[in-house]
């Protein structure tokens, strides 16, 4: 029996630090004003999927046939703060395909040079400073008048690194809370005090 402690102790420290590898897969039709995406663990393992659209104060995500999430433009500038990770989730491949019309205009030719040389030369740095990182970029012209982006992204970490970024939301939400409340009943304190100096 303690064998069997010992084991498990020794499998779960080693998960624990085990690569996790988080597959995202994205294509944005702007005309049809529509972005399919998916989630996936080791690629195989679907974590969730669905579709987004966008209207006049916002973006309708549709995960199943009933359920949708709906996020305000008002509430999209603070998405970014909300969901910050801490710097143990790597990229670990970036790739990319533009579709865009004009292939029999002058215009189109020079978007789709300006579009590779813009992607070769940030390429270029982040392999630099990410020599593991996989930087794919295409750029594709059609007679149609199309704007169409994939995207295939993965992003690494650990169990280890998930934790930390847990523990860090969770501290920041109780500092947050703490000084909510701090606040709330600082702000009493003062309504209450001006109410007795006026009497």
């Amino acid at each position: 029996m303690g064998e069997f402690f010992v084991y498990s102790a020794f499998f779960g420290t080693l998960l624990f630090f085990l690569p996790v590898f988080v597959y995202f897969d994205g294509y944005l039709d702007v005309r049809e004003n529509r972005v399919w995406f998916a989630l996936s663990a080791y690629k195989y393992l679907k974590i969730i999927g669905g579709y987004g659209q966008l209207d006049a104060g916002g973006a309708a995500v549709h995960l199943t046939k009933n359920t949708a999430l709906y996020i305000p433009f008002a509430d999209m500038a603070n998405m970014r703060k909300k969901f910050e990770i801490t710097k143990g989730f790597q990229l670990y491949i970036f790739h990319q395909i533009v579709e865009a019309g004009g292939a029999q205009s002058v215009y189109g030719v020079l978007l789709a040079a300006f579009i590779q040389s813009v992607s070769g030369g940030t390429f270029a740095v982040l392999k630099t400073k990410h020599p593991f990182l996989s930087l794919k970029n295409s750029t594709l012209l059609t007679d149609r008048t199309d704007l169409k982006l994939s995207v295939h992204t993965a992003v690494v970490f650990n169990g280890f690194v998930l934790t930390l970024a847990i523990v860090k939301k969770l501290l920041e939400a109780i500092i947050n809370w703490k000084n909510k409340k701090r606040s709330t009943a600082f702000w009493k304190k003062q309504h209450s005090s001006s109410q007795a100096s006026s009497t």
